[in-house]
């Protein structure tokens, strides 16, 4: 199109694909340049200029065009714009109204300059001395102001130069190009805040979201940061799926928005742990409450020593004449050798494991029955029912019961994620985040799903929350484990059908675990392994 469309209808049908072009545009960038590229070709412009109003006041310059020249700088690009911004106020405050892309922004009103060399309401300095750097020849100027539908000025759209399409003769803007050009950038300055809009609430629900994982990475100095660390490995995952040429999940894809919605929900797959105590969560040991109970059980072996003490005291005195040395008395030191080798047993009880032995169950139970005077001179057992409980927990540190409250976390995650009213790019969410805990045989929580049952998403987040759990540095009952017992333990899972079979050899074959590992593990967890001796492990 040279200049004004003669006919309205070809001219409203121009400006219809033009909006849906603009509103089809994510990438902001590349929504500014389509902008200046749609209004130089309505006119025949040979350049032109896109500037943004900053928050600070001033006129950024976002996009440079000069055909003639071969000028294509800001924008997508790649390269820099060298001029400053522009203030709309000058160094006493007052507008800036000597500028003309400055005075267009400030009066919401266009500007139509015939030829600038020969204009005196404004400063073209600045054009002059590119002219004569450039050989250039600056003329006939549209300058715009991009006004939204709340009426403030966001930016201003100049365009430079109107050619003839037959002469290349350049030409004044006629009134023509100057309504469709503000019909354009009023279209346009609406466009891009619907997008700025749309951008801000996003921003702040995504600050929203790691806020929540921030606090629940908070409650527990056990868990800091798997929230944070989930989300990133999840992502590793995915991303290794989508771009696998071989095996079953060679053709899986994921857009933008898929991508984002998955990260979502790994962001938020926890989030029902605000709800968890803090005392189920942090347990260390399995007599902590909230304190560590074996204090009290310490306390009361120098309770049982202290007796027996007094006890061989009491023989000594009897038999007169007898060696009042107590050291002496073998009966005396064995007894105090098998309080404190049975006292060290039970610390060792106390920490947790893999496996509790029924002789160590056993010996739980004979310590238990050793009697003793608690503080009102009552003569009790030794442990309680509910420490004797605890102690001979066979795997960790939790109870049944205990686990049950961690695990409850999941259905709290699900009520509360599927209570929000999501946009429909986000309405797998709770599916996702809530099928962390599931098995692909069906065996897993809340809800006993199978793999056919479960998304290819949620079954990523199932591995991703394991190997975080598996290589955390953080946790009170274990040790930092190295790569190569976690991959064992992953691929016995698979084998178990507890984990994705496919997922976990893209995981594998992909490395996305050294990848993981080399961001987040210590250096003494990265160890040397064959992965091809992975039991279960199908090399692509």
């Amino acid at each position: 199109m040279s200049t004004a469309l003669a006919d309205p209808l070809q001219l409203l049908q121009e400006l219809t694909a033009i909006g849906t072009a603009l509103s089809a545009e994510k990438n902001h960038q590349r929504l500014l340049e389509l902008i200046l590229e749609q209004a130089e070709r309505m006119t025949n412009a040979d350049g032109g200029t896109l500037y943004s109003v900053t928050d600070d006041g001033r006129l950024q310059f976002e996009i440079m065009h000069t055909q003639t020249l071969g000028i294509h700088l800001g924008g997508t690009s790649g390269k820099v714009i060298p001029f400053p911004p522009l203030p709309l106020k000058d160094s006493f405050g007052l507008p800036n109204t000597k500028m003309v892309a400055a005075y267009a922004a400030i009066s919401r009103q266009t500007v139509n300059i015939d030829d600038a060399y020969f204009n005196e309401d404004f400063d073209f300095s600045g054009t002059r001395t590119f002219d004569q750097k450039t050989g250039y020849r600056s003329k006939s100027f549209l300058t715009v102001p991009m006004t939204n539908h709340e009426n403030e000025v966001i930016g201003v759209l100049q365009l430079i130069n109107k050619r003839d399409p037959n002469t290349d003769f350049v030409e004044s803007f006629p009134a023509a190009d100057q309504k469709m050009v503000e019909c354009l950038a009023s279209m346009a300055a609406v466009t891009v805040t619907n997008k700025q809009l749309i951008n801000a609430q996003r921003e702040l629900f995504d600050a929203f979201i790691q806020l929540i994982a921030d606090a629940i990475d908070e409650k527990s100095p056990y868990t800091a940061g798997h929230c944070r660390r989930v989300p990133v490995l999840t992502m590793m995952i995915a991303d290794a799926a989508a771009s696998t040429t071989v095996g079953p999940l060679a053709g899986f894809r994921m857009t933008e928005e898929d991508r984002y919605e998955l990260s979502v929900a790994a962001w938020l797959h926890d989030c029902g742990k605000i709800a968890t105590p803090e005392f189920v969560v942090d347990k260390a040991t399995k007599l902590e409450t909230i304190f560590d109970r074996m204090k009290m059980i310490d306390t009361r072996f120098e309770v049982l020593k202290r007796d027996a003490e007094i006890a061989a005291l009491r023989s000594k005195l009897k038999a007169l004449g007898a060696s009042d040395d107590l050291s002496a008395n073998g009966d005396l030191d064995a007894c105090r050798r098998r309080f404190d080798d049975d006292r060290e047993f039970l610390r060792r009880c106390n920490l947790g494991g893999e496996f509790l032995a029924d002789a160590d169950r056993e010996r739980v139970n004979a310590i238990a029955a050793y009697r003793w005077r608690d503080e009102s001179g009552t003569d009790v057992p030794f442990l309680t029912e509910n420490e004797v409980y605890n102690l001979q927990i066979g795997r960790g540190t939790l109870t049944g019961e205990e686990r049950q409250v961690i695990n409850n976390h999941i259905n709290v995650t699900i009520k509360m994620l599927e209570a929000l009213p999501y946009p429909k790019h986000l309405r797998r969410v709770p599916e996702y985040a809530g099928g962390h805990h599931e098995r692909m045989d069906g065996k897993g929580y809340p809800r006993g799903l199978t793999r056919e049952q479960m998304s290819l998403q949620a079954r990523m987040m199932a591995i991703a929350d394991i190997f975080e759990a598996l290589t955390a540095k953080d946790r009170p009952y274990k040790a930092p484990m190295p790569l190569s017992k976690a991959l064992a333990i992953l691929a016995r899972m698979k084998l178990d059908h507890h984990v994705d079979p496919d997922l976990f050899d893209v995981f594998v074959h992909e490395k996305v675990y050294l990848q993981y590992a080399e961001k987040f593990l210590m250096p003494e967890q990265i160890d040397a392994f064959d992965v091809n001796a992975l039991p279960g492990y199908q090399p692509h």
